[in-house]
């Protein structure tokens, strides 16, 4: 009896044995198993914030020529994450970057023609007025054909419209817009649309596009008004501007900007890094609400475009090549590309009062009702800008403490 009460506590033992080994080698596998979950984090992590390894072109990229601007490309892809660390730091957003990919792109195929525009008049148009417009914004071009945009005479000299048009951003939204534009060309024949995208950075595009159009098809108009549809024009006061000048001599006449700075900026929507313009200055140009060219600096202009590498900011593109043709823009206070701007020392004063803008040219930022209202108010018959306005207090400098002797004026 005893014999087998130890066999039994022997067997036991090894049992207890035996599970404490299983129990041990089971532990053991797995701490290593959780030891090495943050591991393999480490070289995935570690490439992406020291990208320190030369730059390799893939495959594909090895066979084509990289432009200039390649490398800035390259940092946004590795800010978003989205390439290898090896490449260098990020652009601003994938709207420039998309610019800089398509950049040197410059001839699209003209949708829309409006051939016979320039024709319709013998001799053709004294002023062509060509208006920066999107597809979405009918009742922008509706106002400005029923306001400062007529066709026809005024002063005596003939008047012609175009609107300058791209694709569409958003073509899923604005399903039906092909149709809906080719309708408005129909009835107005006013429109010009190109196949690239209407984006701020393909503004440059419309600028050599309509250039190239004018030069081919409407070469016989003497002066040409190039503007916003946000704008207020008032057409009799640039005719009787035109009409003291020669369409066969170089005119460019604006709201003119000197000694611009390019913005470094990376937040801002007019952001230039150096790679792309390394000078400190911009040329003189004009501000984009408005300017006026005649006939013969059209013809120049078209030709300079061709020459001039592309610039992201059509008004300071422009610059480029009236510095190429070396031609100076002519400064014009009628041209008010800011606005009017309400004097400080007259806060009382209305500025949107008509006869604030009875003397002016162009005046930029107007609602679509602004526009219809003030060119109203500008041709109705009971407008008077003659009167002095009565103001119940009329502006003082302040004066000082009176230290003169009694009895003398100051």
């Amino acid at each position: 009896m005893r014999v087998r009460l130890k066999g039994d506590a022997i067997c036991t033992l090894f049992l207890l044995v035996a599970l404490c080994s299983l129990l041990y080698s089971q532990l053991e596998h797995l701490v290593p198993v959780g030891n090495k979950l943050p591991t393999p984090k480490k070289p995935s992590v570690t490439p992406k914030i020291l990208p320190r390894a030369p730059w390799r072109p893939t495959p594909a990229e090895a066979t084509v020529p990289r432009p200039r601007v390649t490398p800035i490309v390259r940092q946004t892809e590795v800010a978003n994450n989205r390439v290898p660390a090896t490449t260098p730091s990020p652009l601003p957003d994938s709207a420039f970057k998309r610019y800089l990919l398509n950049k040197d792109n410059r001839n699209f195929n003209l949708l829309i023609n409006q051939p016979k525009k320039c024709k319709r008049t013998p001799g053709g148009p004294f002023l062509l007025i060509a208006i920066k417009s999107v597809v979405e914004d009918f009742d922008r071009r509706e106002i400005v054909r029923k306001t400062w945009g007529r066709e026809g005479l005024v002063n005596g000299e003939q008047i012609q419209r175009v609107f300058l048009l791209g694709t569409p951003k958003n073509r899923t939204v604005l399903a039906t817009w092909e149709t809906l534009i080719h309708q408005e060309s129909q009835t107005y024949r006013d429109i010009l649309l190109w196949d690239f995208m209407d984006t701020f950075f393909n503004l440059t595009l419309k600028e050599i596009h309509f250039l190239n159009w004018a030069a081919e098809f409407c070469h016989n108009a003497k002066f040409i008004f190039k503007g916003d549809a946000d704008v207020f024009v008032n057409v009799e006061n640039i005719v009787d501007f035109l009409e003291r000048h020669d369409p066969t001599e170089d005119l460019f006449v604006g709201d003119i900007i000197y000694n611009a700075r390019p913005i470094r900026v990376r937040k801002s929507k007019y952001y230039i890094p150096e790679t792309m313009y390394g000078l400190s200055i911009y040329p003189a140009y004009a501000g984009g609400g408005g300017f006026l060219l005649s006939s013969r600096t059209m013809r120049k202009l078209s030709r300079a475009c061709r020459e001039v590498e592309l610039f992201p900011i059509d008004d300071v593109f422009l610059g480029m090549c009236l510095q190429r043709i070396n031609l100076k823009p002519i400064l014009h206070e009628g041209f008010k590309t800011f606005g009017i701007v309400k004097p400080s020392a007259a806060p009382h004063l209305q500025t949107f009062d008509p006869c604030f803008y009875k003397d002016l040219m162009v005046v930029h930022s107007l609602k679509v009702a602004e526009i219809w209202l003030m060119w109203n108010l500008l041709h109705s018959p009971r407008l008077s800008c003659t009167q002095k306005k009565q103001v119940k207090k009329p502006f003082q400098w302040k004066r000082k403490a009176q230290t003169t002797p009694q009895g003398s004026h100051l």
